[in-house]
């Protein structure tokens, strides 16, 4: 009886082990992609990382967004919504596989459009008094592709930073000694892409890590992600199989490829026979022996090539015509949208109000007297003339600009611009010259009456001095 007793005893735990044993594999079935190399429930070292990378300088970068309120504010929550979708990317990242290519670009559509909506508010905003704070942002922010970037997505993001500090060091030169939380605001925003360059290098050093485990990443399982947001539902079950494929007669089609292959090789192995079928054309019906052929227009087009254009070929868009502006709006004169305009001016300027050039083609503006700061972005074949200006002329994302300085500037700044010719004034040089990607660029000095030409650097060497790097222009040889 009491072996009985014992007995019943051993089976009652060994069949509640077997319950308990059944209950667990119950609750992680369809979870072999929580965490990355199957760690049930975990999040990834790596996503944590990153979660701390958005709760310190994000988090404090939107702390001083706020202080600032405006158009600052508004453009600093749409970049936590970009952070937020690249955390997301990242736990997909980690709990799945790698996808084929076009399944990447699909899965990072989701990030690709924070970004551009962040670029189109700056766009929108031109007029902005914040208007470097939100260039700053929308031209460095594009560095959130690095996780599309291998093997080397670290000095991507050192290369978006760069971008960024070009407009930064405008709001430092403008609020450094009148209000420090610009200077805040400029700190907080840089250190994001300080500590981004940190977390790739630690964790992926060259390119993203993809989980060795689970399901291949998918947009079933993003939209997982974003409705759970720390684990992936089960995949659903596979589709059912393919119906047998259509019966196509193609035999007619290969035995017509087959005859024209052979027709061409026995014309091809006639040798020097092949000739005879060719007619002689006599000088008189030689276009470069007979002006008279030459005179009657371009030659006709072989009537055997079909010169329509393919249904499935790219179209050009009518382009968008936009009145032309030239208008005084609060302190800011606007010039835009002026084409084949060469007898603008600008007369009654005032020390306080500043000039905006956009996209003027193929014009010339002249500005008297006395102006704070000048504009000119994305222009072309754009003249400009101009008197004394007391803070900084800039030229920005334009081609083949002429500047010339009838009086005083302190700074003329040149950026993605292809082609600047600045006629400085014997007034004018002390004025100092600030670069950055751009090419064809020459600085005309006036000597005995007439213009002598100096071209800028392009090309520069660095080498390390044994304390610190410098860099001078390079000598072109040959």
């Amino acid at each position: 009886m009491a072996e009985t007793h014992g007995l019943m005893e051993r089976l009652e735990k060994a069949v509640t082990r077997l319950e308990s044993l059944f209950s667990d594999s119950h609750r992680s079935g369809g979870m072999e992609c929580d965490g990355i190399n199957g760690v049930n429930g975990s999040i990834a070292p790596y996503v944590e990382a990153f979660d701390r990378l958005l709760n310190g300088s994000v988090a404090e970068f939107l702390r001083y967004s706020k202080i600032l309120e405006g158009d600052v504010k508004t453009h600093a929550e749409m970049v936590r919504a970009a952070f937020q979708a690249q955390r997301s990317f990242l736990l997909l990242a980690s709990q799945c596989q790698e996808p084929q290519e076009n399944e990447v670009a699909m899965l990072l559509k989701p990030i690709s459009e924070k970004i551009q909506e962040i670029q189109n508010f700056r766009e929108r905003n031109r007029g902005s008094k914040m208007f470097n704070h939100l260039s700053a942002v929308s031209e460095s922010i594009p560095a959130l592709g690095w996780i599309a970037v291998s093997p080397k997505p670290g000095p991507y993001v050192k290369e978006m930073n760069d971008a960024a500090t070009f407009y930064t060091n405008r709001v430092l030169k403008d609020y450094k000694n009148s209000d420090t939380r610009h200077v805040d605001w400029v700190k907080s925003y840089l250190n994001i892409w300080s500590e981004l360059q940190a977390y790739i290098k630690e964790h992926h050093t060259t390119g993203l890590t993809w989980s060795k485990t689970g399901p291949v990443a998918s947009s079933m399982s993003m939209r997982s992600v974003l409705t759970s947001g720390s684990g992936l539902s089960p995949p659903p079950p596979p589709p059912p199989p393919p119906g047998p494929p259509p019966i196509f007669d193609t035999e007619p089609a290969k035995d017509e490829g087959t005859a024209s292959r052979s027709a061409l090789f026995a014309q091809l192995n006639q040798g020097e026979a092949i000739t005879k079928g060719l007619r002689h054309v006599s000088d008189d019906q030689k276009t470069h022996k007979n002006p008279n052929l030459r005179a009657q227009g371009p030659p006709v087009r072989s009537p055997t090539k079909s010169h329509t254009p393919s249904p499935t070929s790219p179209k050009n868009s009518p382009q968008q015509n936009h009145p032309p502006v030239l208008e005084l709006e609060g302190k800011k004169w606007r010039v835009e949208y002026q084409e084949d305009k060469n007898d603008l001016v600008i007369n009654n300027t005032e020390l306080k109000q500043v000039a905006y050039i956009f996209k003027c083609n193929k014009s010339t503006l002249q500005i008297k007297g006395k102006i704070n700061s000048i504009t000119i972005d994305n222009c072309k074949k754009f003249g400009l003339v101009f008197d004394n200006v007391v803070g900084i002329v800039e030229v920005i994302n334009s081609r083949d600009i002429q500047i010339q300085v009838m009086g005083k500037v302190p700074t003329i700044s040149i950026n993605k611009t292809e082609g600047c010719h600045i006629y400085l004034s014997e007034e004018s040089l002390d004025c100092e010259i600030v670069s950055a990607k751009s090419s064809e660029m020459n600085i005309l000095i006036p000597q005995d009456g007439d213009y002598k030409e100096f071209p800028v650097p392009e090309q520069f060497k660095t080498a390390w001095d044994g304390s610190k790097l410098v860099t001078e222009p390079a000598e072109i040889v040959g």
